[in-house]
């Protein structure tokens, strides 16, 4: 892994500073001719890329000038058509990324935000910009971070309300041509060909509409209605802020979140609508088999009317095959919303889970995954079976009430029947909750045994420690089957007594039926028909008691997943933050105290020091000291219990999330890797760099050497874990990650506390020369990694015990003039 040392990192392709979280479009190539964007020049006479005014003039050019020794291009005049105008905006971008890419590691880091990372998408510059014009501060970060995009990595329309749901707004998609488009819900976002949008601004009398192009930040252009009917592809997005409540409104008024589980189910109404028609109609085709043998027995056999015999006969085989085209009807509806469901439930837990807070993480990975893998509880129970059963008791007292059109005398044993069948379930359930609490609980721990002794299988060979593990997961093991085996016999029962209930109700009706046939009151094949008719109104009864067994465990596991849901998340709905997509890097904490959860020992105890942007600083002590809580608090991954971290000046807990992740980057004490590839893992968060960008990275890591000798390369497996690296080897990783990231804020926690010193000398040179201009908090035990850093912050005890320049605070230090804290 090692390299020669040197001086200078290299170069590491950066990026002009966002446009309000627009990135410019990648470098295309340039026609021949070469042409050059002309540029104004900023502040300090740096050029730079064009920006939307202030008032966005109703007409926009873009001048374009030759390569020297070429003739003249013509500029994309006032109104021209759409597609010139894109033309002229992505030769625009591709010159701006061309300039980023020439940038190099010394320069100023606040004034290039890995931007060259982030790839055009037309649709999420629309979305901003629509957020923006109706006074909602929104980047692109905020909108996107987290959600699942494309292959192409851009917001894809599916996406696009839980984008906006992130801003407070709300989304709707509609097919419409543009002359139906009410001007009165202007400003819209309008979906063209070729994975382009743009935003309708306005329209006039003269045939003419104003459009925002993000990609070109220039404001609106004006053109015809022709050109951009052209390229609008019929579908419109409005997008309008939700109404809030403020804190004057009555607690009794306030408008609550819909139920993350019952919301989805209910999104799905209009399908379920229609699988209860379907099933009004299977069970009214369920009345003509026993309706059928009725008049055989009791006018076709005794006539002889065999006429009427066929004809009886093809009506039913028609109903037959009704029967069977809704049954097969509805059970693909229930499965499609129970899909759907799953899909929408599934996608709004993993969220749940990847954005809550840190303080609120179980303490068990292995428990905590049990209780989420219980949704799958949860969908079983609304799966086909379950959905047919319930729509089907209603229409039980359909079935009781031909019964007793036949005979009122023949109803009464089914009506008792229903009535105790339901009973009888009702009092099992009690006790069917009682041990599928207990039954859940044992899974999880069990579970939690499992993921725990998975993860630490090295370990527990390497101390022997096989038998305590064996021990663990056996007596876990053996107690939820007792459990199981106590579930079932319960259900069992239930189950056994519903049957005995059903077959003494055919006898007794049978019984009845005879003394009514010898009393002239009733018909063979009434009987046959009321036989009949009481299996159909008792069957939902009985399949609703085996389903309670099922119903327990699912309402375990939606209670277990309405506590995870319940847990506050780093970006709470309603929450307004402070947009800042570039931060300049300054960090301050202000008496800052802070415990973990469940502990009742503070890690920081009144911890107060600023960090100037572009300044170096090393945090020391002895282990435990708190050095890399002060890191995850920088990053907020926690929040101080008491005091303030502030970034640029602004509390941490006022900014969004998203944007303090993409301006921090950080190398974590014991970096963690995923299954997949090295490059996978170098570019985790950041899938869409480029081969230049990752090998700048590798280098700057130390890594190129290793991966030049692979005979795979980047494309190198590292195996769970990383377990296929050695843990030098890891931490490069790590490094080349938070370098790829580009940030102006640039946190290490014991970087190369695993490689050797030649390798770890090599990387402090070129992390030296790469943090130039940022702000760097190093966290370590070896003094020369303080070689990166021009002051020194003593931490003991999770107080600041010194803060002063480097050579003065070792130099105390050795001394021993530096006190440990009280």
């Amino acid at each position: 892994m090692s390299s020669a040392t040197t001086d200078t990192a290299p170069a590491v392709p950066a990026a002009p500073s966002p446009a309000e979280g627009r990135p410019p479009e990648p470098a295309r190539p340039a026609a021949a001719g070469g042409l050059k964007i002309t540029q104004q020049p900023g502040p300090g006479g740096a050029a730079v890329a064009p920006r939307a005014a202030a008032a966005a003039p109703l007409r926009a050019s873009v001048s374009v000038t030759a390569a020297p020794g070429e003739p003249a291009r013509a500029a994309a005049p006032a109104g021209a058509g759409m597609a010139q105008a894109v033309q002229a905006a992505q030769a625009a971008a591709g010159a701006a990324a061309a300039a980023a890419t020439a940038a190099r590691v010394g320069a100023n880091p606040t004034t290039r935000l890995r931007e060259d990372l982030i790839h055009p998408d037309p649709l999420l510059d629309c979305l901003v910009e629509v957020c923006r014009l109706q006074g909602v501060a929104a980047t692109r970060a905020s909108l996107s971070a987290g959600l699942p995009l494309d292959a192409g990595g851009r917001l894809s329309l599916e996406l696009v309300e839980r984008a906006a749901a992130r801003a407070g707004m709300s989304a709707r998609l509609q097919r419409l041509k543009l002359d139906q488009i009410d001007p009165a819900t202007l400003p819209v976002v309008l979906i063209l060909a070729n994975n382009q949008a743009c935003v309708l601004l306005g329209t006039d009398s003269h045939g003419h509409a104003r459009v925002l192009l993000p990609a070109t930040g220039q404001g609106a252009v004006t053109m015809t209605a022709d050109q951009l009917a052209a390229r609008y592809i019929g579908v419109t997005l409005f997008v309008r802020p939700h109404f809030r409540f403020d804190e004057r409104t009555p607690e009794v008024r306030k408008v609550k979140a819909q139920h993350w589980f019952w919301s989805a189910v209910i999104s799905q109404r209009g399908v379920y609508r229609d699988v209860l028609w379907a099933a009004l109609l299977i069970n009214v085709f369920a009345l003509v088999t026993p309706l059928f043998s009725m008049n055989v027995y009791d006018r076709v056999v005794p006539n002889n009317a065999v006429e009427t015999l066929w004809a009886l006969s093809i009506g039913v085989l028609l109903v037959i095959a009704a029967d069977l085209f809704m049954r097969t009807l509805r059970s693909h509806f229930v499965d499609e919303a129970s899909a759907r469901i799953d899909v929408r439930i599934s996608a709004t837990l993993m969220e749940k889970v990847l954005g809550m807070r840190l303080e609120n993480r179980p303490e068990s990975i292995g428990s905590f995954a049990s209780n989420l893998r219980g949704f799958e509880q949860v969908r079983d129970f609304i799966a086909s079976g379950t959905v047919t059963a319930m729509i089907d008791l209603p229409f039980a007292l359909l079935f009781i009430a031909v019964l007793g059109w036949i005979s009122p005398w023949l109803m009464l044993p089914v009506l008792v029947a229903f009535g105790l069948i339901l009973v009888m379930g009702y009092v099992m359930q009690h006790r069917l909750h009682e041990l599928a609490e207990t039954t859940y609980k044992a899974s999880a721990l069990r579970n939690a045994t499992l993921i725990e002794s998975l993860g630490a299988i090295e370990t527990i060979k390497a101390q022997a420690a096989e038998g305590v593990v064996q021990s663990k997961w056996e007596r876990a093991n053996a107690f939820l089957a007792r459990t199981n085996v106590k579930m079932r016999e319960t259900s069992s029962r239930a189950m056994y007594a519903t049957n005995t209930v059903t077959q003494l109700v055919w006898v007794v009706m049978i019984l009845i039926g005879v003394y009514l046939i010898s009393l002239r009151e009733l018909t063979m094949g009434a009987l046959i028909a009321a036989s009949m008719l009481s299996s159909r109104a008792l069957g939902p009864a009985g399949q609703i008691v085996g389903l309670l067994m099922q119903y327990q465990g699912a309402r375990t596991a939606l209670d277990s997943l309405n506590r995870v849901m319940d847990k506050e998340v780093e970006r709470p709905e309603g929450k307004t933050f402070i947009q800042r997509p570039q931060l300049k890097g300054e960090i301050e904490f202000r008496h800052v105290k802070f415990a973990y959860p469940n502990r009742d020992d503070a890690a920081l105890e009144g911890v107060s020091f600023k960090v100037a942007a572009g300044e170096r600083v090393a945090l020391i002590g002895r282990v435990g000291s708190g050095k890399s809580t002060i890191q995850r608090l920088m990053m907020g991954l926690y929040r101080p219990t008491d005091g303030a971290v502030l970034i640029d000046g602004v509390d941490l807990r006022q900014l969004d999330p998203a944007d303090v992740r993409r301006n921090v980057a950080s190398v974590s004490q014991d970096v963690t890797l995923f299954y997949g590839t090295l490059r996978d893992n170098i570019t985790l968060g950041l899938p869409f760099a480029d081969d230049a960008q990752v090998v700048a990275a590798a280098e700057v890591a130390g890594l190129i050497e290793y991966v030049n000798r692979h005979p795979k390369g980047f494309d190198m497996p590292v195996g769970e874990r990383g377990e296929f690296l050695s843990g030098g080897q890891r931490q490069s990783v790590g490094i080349a990650r938070a370098v790829l990231h580009n940030a102006p804020i640039l946190l290490l926690d014991e970087p190369t506390s695993a490689m050797d010193f030649s390798t770890e000398a090599q990387i402090t040179a070129r992390m030296k020369a790469f943090s130039q201009g940022r702000t760097v908090v190093l966290v370590t035990h070896r003094t020369s990694m303080l070689a990166m850093v021009d002051r020194v912050i003593v931490i003991d005890g999770g107080k600041v015990v010194a803060d002063g320049p480097r050579e003065r605070i070792m130099e105390a230090l050795a001394s021993g003039r530096i006190a440990r804290a009280a």
